[in-house]
């Protein structure tokens, strides 16, 4: 049997590897930004209630608006840079972005704060999808896409550490509307700065805006994503029905739409490609178990134990941290570990590190949880660095930001689920006679649900793995 080498990797020019490094720079420095906004209200979620006036339900809103927004529009964003330009879309993202969280600096009650959130998830959709599709078009080569993705998938951690941990630091010196006012400023600057370094980049085809497919696609999942929140009070009241059933219908009808339509925003044939649907599948999973679960333990921490804002921080910050070190890690090994192995692993290392928690609130400790942090969050930082590679890795080149953008949808489809449904959960085992709040028991659901949804996401990943190594 004859074998025939591989072809070498095609040379890189001193000018592409300088553009390519100023597109990963601002590239990460955005997604950052983004991250921190994401998980700000974390740690001073009761303070921010309490200045706001929101209720139990209204606090799941300022939690979950931002997702609700990056949901709604990341596919939408990902198909307008290819078609029209991704440093324009990343661009406008960042614009909007600093708009949005001045108007959530100075808003008045929670409804104002709400809606900014919800325009912050819009902007924050369209510099995360255009972000990966500018770096999935300056790095060209396997080894160069391996390490510039890992880059930006430790970017997701790193916000998520020092989000919580910034809010509830300024939060304690003067208020939580002052990190919304240096978010605000800093984005302005990288607006202003930063579209200058990057290079323009779009598909080579004729530019179409696929209007059935963004009205069909971002009012169905906003619908579904309203009735999974209000869905704690209750699954069979008309609030929840209504909108779950409409949402249903418009996401049935977004498939008819682009499985007929001559430009579609999401090219459906894609989901033929087994790495394809794992990508996808993994991003869901992901968002439900490692996303949904962490965001809400910093609360339960604070309502069940008494744990300072900057207490709850410092916890998201050990398992932010952890994923933000395996992440940046993951570069340094390139192509020589296969990311559905890096997805499995990071799953089991999620369950595991769930595992190792419950009985926290009970026991009333919270270094009862920094192991299974440590451990989950390291989990995080594998399933970030798979899922990266993943989403520039299983579309063709002029898509890649369709293929971020299909990719981070799901995520944060998980995400705004995982969120509801663990609060759900939180205030679901309540004692006799206690209503509107957490218990104990309540929080060791949320543990064994995210470890549940964890061991789902890995069988996902070694099916797809056995089904490669027997074909």
């Amino acid at each position: 049997m004859s074998t025939t080498a591989a072809p070498p990797a095609p040379a890189v020019s001193r000018d592409e590897a300088r553009t390519a490094s100023r597109a990963l720079f601002v590239v990460c420095a955005a997604t950052l930004l983004v991250l921190l906004n994401y998980t700000a209200p974390v740690a001073v979620l009761p303070q921010t209630a309490a200045s706001l006036g929101a209720g139990l339900t209204t606090q799941t809103w300022l939690i979950n608006a931002i997702t609700l927004g990056l949901a709604a529009t990341l596919l939408v964003a990902g198909s307008l840079g290819d078609d029209f330009g991704r440093r324009r879309v990343f661009w406008v993202g960042l614009a909007l972005l600093a708009v949005s969280t001045a108007a959530a600096a100075v808003a008045p009650d929670a409804g104002t704060f709400i809606a900014a959130r919800v325009v912050q998830g819009v902007a924050g959709a369209a510099i995360l999808a255009a972000g990966l599709g500018l770096l999935g078009h300056a790095y060209r080569t396997n080894h160069g896409r391996a390490h510039a993705t890992a880059r930006w998938a430790s970017m997701l951690g790193a916000g998520i550490a020092i989000g919580p941990l910034a809010s509830a630091g300024l939060a304690s010196i003067g208020s939580w509307r002052w990190f919304y006012v240096i978010l605000a400023a800093l984005a302005a600057v990288l607006a202003v700065t930063g579209g200058r370094l990057l290079a323009e980049s779009r598909a080579a085809r004729v530019a179409r805006i696929d209007v059935p497919g963004v009205l069909t696609l971002g009012t169905g999942l906003a619908l579904v994503l309203v009735a999974v929140t209000a869905g704690r009070t209750g699954w069979v009241r008309p609030a929840t029905l209504v909108p779950l059933v409409l949402g249903a219908l418009l996401l049935a009808v977004f498939v008819a739409v682009e499985a007929r339509g001559r430009a579609p925003m999401l090219d459906l044939a894609l989901f033929r490609r087994p790495d394809f649907r794992v990508a996808t599948l993994g991003a869901l999973f992901t968002g439900l178990a490692a996303l949904g679960p962490s965001t809400v333990l910093p609360t339960l921490a604070q309502r069940l134990i008494g744990v300072s804002a900057l207490g709850a921080a410092g916890l998201a910050f050990v398992w932010a941290g952890a994923s933000f070190v395996v992440s940046d890690q993951m570069r340094r090994l390139g192509t020589r570990v296969a990311p559905h192995r890096q997805l499995a692993l990071g799953f089991a290392l999620t369950a595991v590190g769930y595992l190792a928690m419950l009985g926290y609130a009970d026991a009333h400790s919270w270094l009862r949880t920094i192991p299974g942090l440590l451990i989950s969050g390291a989990g995080s930082g594998l399933l970030n660095a798979a899922l990266a590679r993943l989403a520039v890795a299983t579309v063709p080149a002029d898509r890649v930001a369709m293929g971020s953008g299909a990719n981070n949808t799901a995520r944060y489809v998980g995400a705004a689920l995982g969120v509801a449904a663990s609060i759900t959960a939180a205030s679901s085992l309540l004692p006799a006679g206690q209503s509107g709040g957490f218990s104990a028991h309540g929080a060791d659901a949320v543990l064994l649900l995210g470890a549940v949804l964890a061991l789902a996401g890995m069988g996902i990943a070694l099916a797809r793995r056995n089904e490669r190594a027997t074909t």
